[in-house]
């Protein structure tokens, strides 16, 4: 069992920053490929951004790319989430996931997740 908490989310002008964070408990955190999703008031969730177990290798949603930076602390059991340049449009609840597998764009490849956080951009 993998537990995931997230924090950091909150409300913040468009072209504002802020960062989240996902603490890990439970197995090893290093054995895990992570990933961001977001959903929108009453959509699917969508991949915003994943993160090899090493850190090594990153991948972003074209809605993100350029602007949003996925990176993790093994030696802290977490992943971060660096959001800039935020829009109205990136307004959503965001989590953190967690595969035993390669990290990767779909919800299906995550066994654990965190409950998320509320991220509000106005504009």
């Amino acid at each position: 069992q993998v537990q995931l908490v997230e924090s950091g989310g909150g409300l913040v002008q468009a072209g504002g920053s802020l960062r989240l964070s996902c603490a890990a408990s439970g197995r090893t955190f290093s054995g895990y490929g992570m990933g961001w999703f977001r959903r929108l008031r009453g959509k699917d969730r969508d991949f915003v951004a994943g993160i090899s177990r090493t850190g090594r290798t990153t991948g972003y949603a074209d809605s993100v790319k350029g602007r949003f930076i996925i990176s993790r602390d093994n030696a802290k059991n977490t992943v971060y989430l660096q959001m800039n340049s935020l829009k109205p449009e990136d307004t959503a609840g965001y989590y953190c996931a967690a595969t035993a597998q390669y990290y990767s764009d779909s919800e299906q490849t995550y066994t654990y997740w965190g409950q998320g956080t509320q991220v509000t951009v106005s504009s």
